[in-house]
């Protein structure tokens, strides 16, 4: 099985631990979006698939940040959706739910495969099936003291990366419980958002990891 994207993946996560969740961007916002997200210093981005033409704004993330940040899609569902992913040249697969098939796919496809867990049946079950990391999500209904609990029994290497209804206030509480990372989507971006708006945040969000807010 080739993984040619691990170690990027890994360097990437290591440098900056946030995902951005640009859900609902436009193909035409999303390079001036993603350019104040990548000058800010995010060097993992998604946009959903549930967006407006997705593919679309994937494929330019892809062709003028490809090298700076990895690029993918959120809400993937079908191995068809991972197929197109790996067609226009876009290495993350993240999904809100757990799918053998989904991260098989992702897997098969040498992309990098993060997939969504509520329960520790689900997370166990995504290590398995050879997840790169699991999304926590959603955050609201886990919270801190789930995620405490989930990190006591769940192998230590398994990154843990928190999703829904989290900021830069969150940060120090969710990284003290367990979380590795975590995924920015209404926090940072909602549609139709000036992009120097989002960048604003970002850059917010970037100094609290670099101040050790999410960091030992």
């Amino acid at each position: 099985m080739t993984d040619p994207f691990a170690s990027r993946f890994d360097a990437a996560f290591a440098h900056c631990p946030l995902v951005a969740i640009l859900r609902g961007v436009r193909p035409e916002e999303a390079e001036p979006v993603a350019a104040e997200l990548v000058a800010a210093g995010f060097t993992l981005i998604e946009v959903p698939l549930n967006s407006p033409d997705p593919f679309d704004s994937i494929a330019r993330l892809v062709r003028r940040f490809g090298d700076a940040a990895m690029i993918g899609a959120g809400t993937v569902t079908d191995v068809g959706e991972v197929a197109e992913l790996r067609r226009i040249g876009a290495p993350l697969v993240v999904s809100a739910h757990t799918s053998a098939d989904v991260i098989g796919a992702a897997r098969a496809a040498g992309l990098i495969s993060i997939p969504g867990a509520l329960t520790p049946s689900e997370a166990f079950a995504a290590r398995k099936a050879g997840a790169h990391a699991v999304k926590l999500f959603p955050m609201e209904m886990i919270g801190a003291a789930g995620v405490r609990a989930m990190r006591a029994i769940l192998p230590k290497d398994l990154r843990l990366i928190a999703v829904g209804g989290v900021g830069a206030a969150e940060f120090a509480g969710l990284r003290a419980a367990g979380c590795d990372g975590f995924g920015l989507g209404g926090a940072l971006y909602k549609p139709g958002m000036a992009a120097e708006a989002v960048g604003k945040t970002a850059r917010e969000c970037v100094a609290a990891i670099s101040l050790g807010a999410c960091r030992e």
